[in-house]
């Protein structure tokens, strides 16, 4: 097993003031091929779930029987930036269940996209529930229930049928029992599930394995996910640069709290790793430098995300005092 060091530090000056300590699981074939810290370290896995989450709603064609394609499935999965095209698509998708915004049980919250707090700051509009970046993921939740017949009211807590099949789905791709998941309630009000990085590495493995097969599914979701970078997570967003710059070879899903998952399709590997303090500005390094240590990245990345390996430190006046980098 490959052993790495994924730590990230902060500088200023050209002395470090800060060091976020980086846990990694590489997964292949089921086997755990490569770590860095503790790849058993159980974390809420937080967003990075929402591709396991929406394939209930397919296997049972409630997905097929609305007429929702790529489009759709590409937002239910990702975390959306709240610009005007993905807000333009929930509430497509919100019209086609006869419901409206205040059927979602996610809260309101600014775009995560710089453009989509401009356009929303620019039209003096208050943000709404879909703006939030899981209004995808619950507006799919809606439509399972929805689609089965089952009563939309509390479709997002853990004893709704919505959220049992969920969490038989999370269970089924990690590896894990469902009564041994730990359930609890994520930023967006749905259930969230903590699990060892390991077994969210062997989800994003076998969904990458499976995509390879052609397994419908599962292949859906990648393909979704590869073919619509945009709606994943938006504009200059690092999940969206990282597909579009891989040209979909690899798939990731950003979460909370210094989580991160991906699955390199073409390898058959899944990637799981967290920041172990959360601080999302070691993130982004992180994933990058391990994806280089892994060949799915060149050493002299693309522009687009260089800019995301190595982040200048700032201060009051604009000048740069230092930088966040992967440690050397």
């Amino acid at each position: 097993m490959r052993s790495f060091n994924l730590d990230v530090v902060a500088t200023r000056g050209g002395t470090v003031e800060s060091r976020h300590r980086v846990h990694a699981a590489i997964v292949c074939a089921d086997r755990v091929v490569g770590a860095a810290g503790d790849p058993s370290l159980v974390t809420f896995w937080r967003s990075c779930a929402k591709p396991f989450q929406v394939m209930p709603l397919i296997e049972s064609g409630g997905f097929d029987r609305i007429g929702w394609g790529d489009d759709q499935l590409a937002v239910a999965c990702g975390s959306h930036g709240g610009e005007p095209e993905h807000v333009a698509i929930v509430e497509e998708m919100l019209s086609d269940l006869d419901l409206e915004e205040g059927d979602l049980a996610c809260g309101p919250h600014e775009p995560l996209a710089p453009r989509g707090a401009r356009v929303l700051r620019d039209s003096g509009i208050r943000p709404t529930r879909v703006h939030n970046n899981c209004s995808g993921k619950h507006t799919a939740m809606l439509a399972r229930a929805r689609t089965q017949g089952w009563s939309t009211e509390g479709y997002e807590r853990d004893d709704h049928p919505v959220q049992r099949h969920c969490t038989r789905a999370v269970a089924r791709w990690s590896g894990i029992d469902a009564d041994a998941l730990i359930r609890a309630i994520d930023g967006c009000g749905v259930v969230v599930y903590a699990l060892p990085l390991d077994a969210m590495a062997r989800s994003y493995a076998r969904l990458a394995l499976a995509a390879q097969r052609g397994d419908d599914v599962p292949a859906r979701v990648a393909h979704a996910m590869a073919t619509r970078p945009f709606l994943v997570g938006g504009t200059d967003r690092f999940d969206s640069v990282l597909i579009e710059e891989t040209d979909g070879r690899v798939i990731a899903k950003i979460g909370a709290e210094g989580v991160h998952s991906v699955a390199l399709l073409d390898q058959g590997i899944g990637v799981a790793l967290k920041v172990e303090d959360g601080n999302p500005r070691a993130q982004f390094p992180a994933v990058l430098r391990l994806l280089q240590c892994l060949g799915a990245l060149p050493q002299d990345l693309p522009p687009r995300l260089a800019e995301f390996l190595v982040r200048p430190v700032r201060n009051t006046r604009g000048e740069v005092v230092g930088d966040v980098t992967p440690i050397a």
